[in-house]
């Protein structure tokens, strides 16, 4: 046994001395509890308001403020030179009631956008639920977009306030003003009472104001948040969500996140993005737990002393960076006692098999992958801490989630028989479809009617990804509809044959394509990015095919591998596809300043 894998076991034995401490899994009898599950029931575990109305930043902060958890530590900032700043629940609570405060003295009406362009910060939190609790509507953007990508999204959804720095203003915003006729109020964080022209010091204001003591009482229905998704492909699509949405964000944080009242939770994706707000703000404060934010980026050593030092017990992170984690060796983890850790999860793409393996060996704990969409608005499958992971799956739906997986037709879409679609056999690969009237489903693409009616039909919501079944009820991702490479017949699913890759010794991450042929209508193609030690060559390449000729087959191993120095991604880390057939091809690359992923 390594030292690593020593470690690991060591840290299970801790775990299980202490099991007495640690709370018992939720959904431990699934079946029983999806057929009890009522999402009326999940609801009355939330506060609610007057008449019927539902707010979000009165569940995730208000109702604890004046409670119990007053005290309790809700927002952790850890901040770059390893200072911790901490908000409690009361605290919080009085931050957010100001900024709703100042939205009121500047006449922001209810249902009106406000914007942040902010890092992982105070101000962004208190924004984005003094937003919600003043009844307006509020739209994260990712603090490294550029111009463009700012502008885009201000002009669609409207933006009336943007929430940023001095920095962040002069650098991306300042030149595209005089676009944006509709954005009021730009409300700088740092200025130090000395704005810049056109804008307004926040702190000042936030000053001047008197906290709001209750939130507006919204309705479940009513717009609260505007996420947008899949700019790699046209104008970005700005998915509308309501405040009924944090329903199914108590139920996700329950049971794909396993949130239990005395956890520290750590999710470490940007707020930027539709994850870093539902399960980075709104889940773990609905559920009352202490939140862990990293203003800095990634750094393995450094991510590894928050673990550790914060007692962390829940862990929410994505495969990219849990790869940039196994790149930098097992010794490193080894070096900090993480035994507090007792539930990891993962999203933002398909988890390798490979990264749940190295979880287990290396901090004694399986990660568990899951799926959801920006449209979904909140986890809809995945693995659960009571049940057992079969690595590479993307689990089994959530309570209240009902998933299928339907037959495409020559045109790709779903084939209707009666109105109705049809679904394929287990083990088939057809389109993942939801069935609609979960809370957090989106309501709309915000002045695209015709769009968002195109994304039903059947009776189902269809996400555009594919996927089979198989006949436990485990859901497996074959890929995005767009990117399955269609090869003599089969289709083949860059995941399968990237996960497999990453099985190779001196694989650290691959990225796989589809290239035209004339035979065959497309033949698979890799990009491999090398573990630190390994030895480009020819010997290595004719290796690799090997390796995956005898997992995959002969049908769907690459016949072609190029080692590459890094991967291009996505700014959410997703592999850039897209982008390697562009090179490939000899074909546009387009403008990457506008690229996003989905959760």
């Amino acid at each position: 046994m390594t030292a690593p894998s020593r470690k690991a076991a060591g840290w299970e034995a801790i775990r299980k001395d202490a099991a007495s401490l640690v709370p018992p899994p939720f959904l431990r009898d699934y079946d029983a509890e999806r057929a009890a599950f009522t999402w009326e029931a999940a609801r009355a575990e939330l506060d609610g308001l007057p008449d019927g109305g539902l707010n979000i930043a009165h569940e995730a902060v208000d109702r604890h403020a004046s409670g119990p958890l007053a005290d309790r530590d809700a927002l952790r900032f850890v901040r770059a030179d390893g200072e911790v700043e901490a908000l409690t629940y009361s605290e919080l609570a009085r931050r957010v009631g100001l900024f709703a405060s100042v939205l009121r003295e500047l006449g922001v009406a209810r249902g009106e956008r406000v914007f942040s362009l902010l890092g992982r910060r105070p101000e962004l939190y208190a924004a984005a639920l003094g937003t919600l609790k003043a009844g307006s509507v509020f739209c994260p953007l990712f603090s490294a977009f550029g111009p463009d990508p700012i502008r885009q999204r201000l002009l669609i959804g409207g933006g009336r306030v943007l929430v940023t720095t001095r920095t962040l203003y002069r650098k991306r915003v300042a030149s595209i003003r005089h676009d944006l006729p509709e954005l009021r109020h730009v409300l700088l964080v740092d200025a130090d009472g000395s704005p810049e022209p056109d804008t307004l010091d926040l702190t000042v204001l936030l000053d001047a104001a008197r906290p709001v003591p209750e939130a507006v009482h919204t309705r479940p229905d009513e717009d609260a948040l505007l996420h947008f998704t899949s700019g790699t492909t046209g104008t970005p699509k700005g998915a509308q969500h309501v405040h009924e949405a944090v329903v199914a964000h108590w139920a996700t944080g329950r049971y794909a996140l396993d949130l239990h009242p005395e956890d520290v939770y750590w999710c470490t994706a940007d707020p930027g993005w539709v994850t870093g707000t539902s399960y980075g703000i709104i889940a773990p404060l609905v559920h009352g737990v202490t939140a862990v934010v990293d203003e800095e980026e990634l750094d393995v050593d450094r991510w590894y002393r928050i673990l550790a030092g914060q007692h962390v017990t829940v862990w929410y992170t994505a495969p990219t960076a849990l790869r940039m984690l196994m790149k930098a060796g097992a010794e490193r983890a080894a070096a900090h006692d993480l035994s507090a850790l007792r539930f990891i999860a993962s999203v933002g793409e398909p988890l390798n098999p490979e990264a749940v393996v190295w979880g287990r060996d290396v901090l004694g704990l399986p990660v568990h992958d899951n799926w959801w969409q920006t449209e979904t608005g909140g986890i809809m499958i995945a693995n659960y801490a009571a049940m057992d992971i079969r690595p590479g799956s993307m689990g089994r739906p959530l309570p209240g989630v009902e998933a299928a997986v339907l037959l495409r037709g020559a045109d790709d879409a779903p084939v209707l028989r009666d109105g109705e679609a049809v679904p394929v056999g287990a083990g088939e690969v057809g389109e993942l479809a939801l069935r609609p009237g979960w809370p957090s489903m989106f309501r709309g693409y915000l002045g695209e009617d015709e769009r968002y009616r195109r994304c039903f039909a059947g009776g189902w919501y269809l996400t555009g990804d594919l996927a089979s079944r198989d006949e436990d009820g485990y859901f497996w991702f074959v890929g995005r509809g767009n990117d399955v490479i269609k090869s003599s017949g089969h289709l083949i699913g860059p995941f399968e044959v990237e996960s497999a890759l990453m099985e190779h010794p001196a694989v650290a991450e691959a990225g796989v394509i589809g290239v035209p042929d004339p035979v065959a209508g497309e033949t698979v193609k890799a990009f491999v990015e090398l573990r630190a030690g390994a030895q480009a060559g020819e010997d290595l390449r004719l290796e690799i095919i090997g390796f995956a000729r005898k997992r995959l087959g002969a049908a769907v191993a690459p016949r072609a591998v190029e080692f590459v120095d890094a991967l291009p991604h996505t700014r959410s880390g997703k592999v850039l596809r897209r982008l390697l057939k562009a090179r490939e091809l000899g074909l546009p690359e387009g403008d990457l300043s506008t690229l996003e992923a989905r959760p």
